[in-house]
């Protein structure tokens, strides 16, 4: 783990009075501590676009990527499912427009493919301090509200209770021919990310939604991180 990089990241943004990391930032963060994230390259300029693309490979996600922006769906702020050099350019060039006055760049993301999404996130109550969460994910994380909390520093046996206590806890098992997902794999995840908590008090609130269950290993496609 590189508490150091993370705490450059943190400390640089809130030095310039800010309450959010960027998703590229929040990611940064996440994959010092060796949480699954998403291979991708932030793109400034048209010129970048081609060795990002040529590193990343086909097909790709592109999106805005500013501190600004916390929901960049809302925003059409992103293309999914970017096939070719032309797609690339023109989901560019509009997210570039999109962006407007807004600090940003684009991001050129892997495309994960998989058919179950978790949500995983800690918040800072001002009573128990950081407190884990994990749930359904996507879009079904505001539709069911089906999460479970614990207070930070979790165990092993912590984590995997949360697990079983949400409604669809099934999700993680073998199911319609998907493989079952590494329980000890996600476990390790909760008990970093309230690690993640513990160690840097200026963060208020984690969320990383979806982790994407891909050919049964968890991978973080979205982060927000708020600071405060």
């Amino acid at each position: 783990m590189s508490k150091d990089l993370a705490s450059k990241i943190i400390n640089l943004a809130l030095g310039e009075g800010r309450n959010c990391l960027s998703e590229y930032e929040a990611k940064r963060v996440l994959a010092s501590y060796d949480l699954p994230v998403t291979r991708e390259i932030l793109v400034e300029h048209k010129s970048e676009l081609k060795e990002a693309v040529r590193q990343i490979g086909y097909p790709l996600v592109i999106k805005g990527c500013s501190f600004e922006i916390a929901h960049k769906t809302e925003k059409g702020l992103i293309r999914a499912d970017v096939r070719n050099d032309d797609e690339a350019l023109e989901a560019f060039d509009e997210i570039k427009k999109r962006l407007g006055v807004h600090n940003g760049a684009v991001l050129v993301q892997e495309m994960v493919e998989g058919r179950r999404e978790l949500v995983m996130g800690l918040t800072r109550d001002d009573q128990f301090g950081p407190c884990v969460m994990f749930g359904l994910g996507g879009i079904f994380t505001e539709i069911l509200k089906d999460v479970s909390f614990r207070k930070a520093p979790l165990e092993e046996r912590d984590a995997l209770e949360m697990m079983r206590e949400i409604r669809g806890h099934k999700i993680i098992d073998s199911f319609r021919g998907m493989e079952a997902v590494d329980a000890k794999i996600l476990a390790r995840m909760l008990i970093t990310i309230g690690r993640i908590g513990l160690e840097f008090e200026h963060i208020r609130e984690i969320d990383l939604n979806p982790v994407i269950i891909s050919r049964g290993k968890p991978v973080v496609v979205d982060a927000l991180i708020v600071l405060g």
